[in-house]
């Protein structure tokens, strides 16, 4: 519950309660409106087939040539975006984290919610293999952003 009562089947009441669902939708999430909007385009379910084995493969001429990207966590921009993005600048993009990943790209946005952990089974197993001495960076989203723009 919200906390709004309205007078169902009057258009005016019916816009208020709207507007009063948007806003809270923002406070309980920690989104502004643009980041709602991008968000409800996304598949409710991140392990619906919508989001499953999104693969490329990376520009040999890209300033990141070579460099194996994961994508985990819900991303402000499409995951397919993102994995185009990733090509573009020469990373091959995977669908799970191997002993070939070099770079995982965590959502800026609320993931705290996965499975009771606070972290994706993405970001711990690159943590392990981390923790094992593999050359692999853990970056956010807004971070990956600032790399294709600089690319």
């Amino acid at each position: 519950m919200i906390g709004h009562d309205f007078d169902h089947h009057n258009a005016l009441e019916d816009a208020k309660a709207a507007g009063c669902i948007i806003l809270a939708a923002m406070e309980k999430s920690g989104l502004d409106l643009q980041a709602l909007q991008r968000r409800v385009l996304q598949p409710i379910d991140p392990s619906s087939s919508a989001s499953k084995a999104i693969k490329r493969d990376g520009n040999p001429n890209g300033a990141f040539a070579g460099e194996v990207a994961v994508f985990t966590g819900a991303l402000e921009i499409p995951r397919r975006e993102a994995a185009d993005l990733a090509a573009s600048i020469g990373c091959a993009v995977s669908d799970n984290v191997t002993k070939k990943t070099t770079m995982l790209v965590v959502g800026d946005m609320d993931v705290t919610r996965l499975a009771g952990h606070d972290k994706s089974s993405k970001h711990r197993k690159a943590e392990q293999l981390i923790e094992a001495g593999q050359r692999l960076r853990i970056i956010r989203e807004s971070d990956f952003k600032e790399l294709v723009a600089v690319s």
